[in-house]
């Protein structure tokens, strides 16, 4: 895109909750966003769920509260479809004026564990299964959409329902067209087993880039979903008593030759695989609050519901927290699949990536794999089971604490602790409303 030609540009950089953060800017910006012409406060991507100042933040009166330079993430710039006039936007992360990258920018934790990897010679493959859920979001609370061909609200679930898609056919049609014009890999479209639920894949590729088309397909459908007279949410659980929102990710590690170094030539996989997967298990309960970050995630990581509460793993099996897909063994894989669909992409795989690295550095193994349903294993070890467990443990993990950032660990357990205390004031019937397109 020509941004020069544009009399709209956004700069924005990913905050804690995985939000936008930036500014608009005007068109003679565009030659000197690499040059660090715009500043911004390093308290701006550790505000809370709403935008407020973290209070106490050692980011805020401590140190006056002071800027950083915006520097493009070399994602480039990509177009803007669910606003009404031509508009691009440039991904940007945050910097102190030597150059050194903010520790409390979550880009960059995913930035240096993927560092780690190239110091091996190693590169990260990545692919994100995302679902989400239509709503109509004009009532006091949260009601599944009208079918814009019959002109009835759905009712009933509707798992890989053809007539249900294509029910919503104007709104996908823009969907993948808006994947096109910003170089987001959309595949395969369903519809999921919630009411109004549906879930798109992205197809595999680079982490970072794997990152980056994650968190903007999120503001992409939101936008979209608006502009066709209904709410699209990621939250975990838009229904007390429907499915959740689930995003799962699958990976693989390539050495310097292009070979999967999960790939023993058997469906079993090799012993860095083994390592990789005893790595994540080790670092999932500590890391929970990354996988459900919100309130609203803890309704959904139940026994039975679909949504795994144990760390376990197997073989082709969809009720482990990770899985081994069968296929070719060139494409052997983790599927990590126990986040939300409200996570922060960036903060997700560096959990996951981080995770697997560390095992990997260790030689970790894994139990035996299990088999039948995980949900009937009674001695699994569990996530955490509530929000503030979830904060507590994040803080004080050992592996959390090799995975990422000190200061980023800081900054996360004060924005949830913030969060934990302002809902707790709200009327809990109208905490959706904070969630809907937030997350």
């Amino acid at each position: 895109m020509d941004l020069s030609a544009l009399n709209n540009i956004r700069v924005t950089a990913c905050d804690l909750n995985g939000q936008m953060r930036g500014k608009r800017v005007p068109p003679e910006y565009a030659s000197k966003l690499d040059k660090g012409a715009v500043r911004m406060p390093f308290s701006a991507l550790n505000v809370d769920l709403w935008g407020a100042d973290i209070a106490g933040s050692p980011l805020v009166f401590e140190t006056g509260d002071a800027d950083g330079i915006l520097l493009p993430t070399g994602r480039g710039p990509v177009p803007m479809p669910w606003l009404n006039s031509e508009t691009a936007l440039v991904p940007m992360c945050l910097y102190d004026d030597d150059g050194t990258p903010f520790a409390g920018d979550p880009r960059h934790a995913l930035s240096a564990v993927l560092s780690r990897y190239a110091e091996r010679d190693w590169s990260i493959v990545a692919a994100t299964e995302l679902e989400f859920t239509l709503i109509d979001a004009s009532g006091p609370h949260p009601q599944p959409p009208i079918n814009p061909i019959t002109g009835r609200r759905l009712s009933e679930e509707a798992v890989l329902s053809v007539v249900e898609m294509d029910a919503f056919e104007a709104f996908f049609t823009d969907l993948y067209d808006g994947c096109a014009a910003m170089g987001i890999p959309a595949q395969t479209a369903i519809s999921e087993s919630g009411i109004g639920q549906f879930e798109i894949n992205l197809n595999h590729q680079d982490a970072m880039r794997c990152a980056d088309d994650t968190w903007l397909f999120k503001v992409l459908t939101r936008g979209l979903a608006r502009k066709h007279g209904f709410a699209a949410t990621f939250m975990s659980k838009p229904y007390a008593g429907d499915a959740g929102n689930g995003m799962h990710v699958h990976f693989s590690v390539i050495d310097s030759q292009g070979r999967n170094v999960f790939n023993n030539g058997g469906p079993e996989g090799t012993d860095i695989l083994r390592s990789a997967v005893a790595g994540c298990l080790h670092a999932m309960p500590g890391s929970t609050l990354i996988f459900a970050p919100h309130g609203n995630s803890y309704t959904r990581l139940v026994p039975g519901a679909h949504a795994p509460t144990g760390a376990s793993w197997a073989y082709e099996n969809r009720t482990a927290a990770l899985r081994i897909p069968g296929g070719a063994p060139e494409s052997r894989r983790v599927e990590h699949r126990v986040a939300g669909g409200d996570i922060n992409p960036y903060l997700m795989l560096t959990a996951v990536l981080g995770a697997a690295l560390v095992g990997i550095e260790d030689g970790l193994q894994p139990p035996d794999p299990i088999s039948g349903n995980a949900y009937e294993i009674a001695d699994l070890p569990q996530l955490a089971s509530d929000w503030v467990s979830a904060v507590d443990a994040f803080e004080t993990d050992q592996m959390v604490a090799r995975i990422f950032p000190t200061d980023l660990i800081r900054y996360m357990a004060m924005t949830k602790r913030q969060e934990i205390a302002r809902f707790a004031d709200r009327p809990e019937d109208q905490h959706w409303l904070s969630y809907l397109e937030a997350v």
